[in-house]
């Protein structure tokens, strides 16, 4: 099962214009639906003046969560060509959110499609597609005695240390790669059983 997954690495702006309208694009990194919410808030704010601001995402890994608005353009004309531009490129954790300033003339539902689609287009094409590691996170709490073994794992297996605490009881908390994640969890176990003796505690997350 793949662990990997393509995201944007930066917000881009894209334009697009047609008989005096304008649509602004922003591709936009993001990670959960809170911070949507504030970000088209926020545009919505900046962009008080404008008849449109539409939007469409994707979010997880696998892509499951996504949703798409029109925000009164016909229905189907905004935020489903947006979304199509993200779907393409196989985009996931990613906002689009498309600002029109309506010029006087009407684009017809065709017109309004292609607006939508190529000022999205434009915005991914002005960013840099990335692709990141699903990551799977543990806490491994443990005594001071089982310190030098520990970190022997972690030196071997190089987890990123999310957190750590040295005292007469330890913890470390390690974020690393889905698929390396049983190895490394099944070191730790064995760092127990050939201790015998003291706390140590995986808690998985």
């Amino acid at each position: 099962m793949a662990d990997t997954y393509l995201t944007i690495g930066k917000t881009s702006e894209g334009l697009y214009k047609e008989k005096g309208s304008k649509f602004l694009a922003f591709a936009i990194p993001v990670r959960t639906v809170d911070e949507i919410k504030e970000i088209l808030e926020e545009k919505r704010k900046a962009f008080h003046d404008a008849r449109h601001v539409c939007y469409a995402y994707i979010l997880g890994p696998d892509g499951k969560e996504f949703r798409s608005n029109d925000d009164g353009e016909p229905s189907g004309t905004a935020g489903r060509p947006m979304f199509g531009i993200l779907q393409s490129n196989n985009l996931t954790d990613t906002l689009m959110v498309v600002v029109r300033y309506f010029g006087g003339t009407k684009l017809g539902t065709s017109g309004l499609i292609n607006a939508y689609k190529e000022s999205s287009a434009d915005a991914i094409n002005n960013n840099e597609i990335i692709e990141k590691t699903i990551d799977k996170v543990l806490t491994v709490k443990f005594e001071y005695p089982f310190l030098n073994e520990i970190m022997k794992i972690v030196k071997e297996e190089e987890p990123t240390i999310l957190n750590q605490q040295f005292d007469l009881e330890c913890a470390m908390t390690l974020s690393i790669r889905q698929r390396d994640y049983d190895r490394l969890k099944n070191k730790l176990e064995q760092a127990s059983i050939s201790q015998k003796c003291g706390v140590f505690k995986i808690e998985e997350q």
